[in-house]
């Protein structure tokens, strides 16, 4: 079964830490561009953070310097570290899965979602 399952959301305080995990399965995850987006009551979802199959990364302005997205192949799983948290950081959290074959983009995969609040 294809799927993408987020953990680790939460509630924390401002300036506090989270961790988020996203495993895949069911699809060969080494050949996947990954990213997390986010997407607060009343806004548009956003791109926060993507990782490429080749490692690179990119993030939004909004997050640099705080927060890392990282991989982990061999686990099938793409984690988001986040720290020195804002109450603006809350959100749902949701990973994205979309195969990179070449310049070929292919086959894009919604995981369900992780709700992260930062509150005192």
């Amino acid at each position: 079964q294809v799927q993408l399952v987020e953990s680790g959301g939460g509630l924390v305080q401002p300036g506090g830490s989270l961790r988020l995990s996203c495993a895949a399965s069911g699809i060969i995850f080494s050949i996947y561009d990954m990213g997390w987006y986010r997407q607060a009551p009343g806004k548009e979802r956003e791109l926060v953070a993507h990782i490429a199959v080749g490692g690179v990364t990119t993030y939004v302005d909004s997050v640099k310097g705080r927060f890392t997205i990282s991989r982990d192949n061999a686990k099938n799983t793409v984690y988001l570290q986040m720290n020195s948290l804002k109450p603006e950081d809350t959100a749902v959290y949701t990973c994205k899965a979309v195969k990179s074959i070449g310049v070929v983009r292919s086959n894009t995969i919604w995981g369900q979602g992780t709700q992260v609040t930062v509150s005192p």
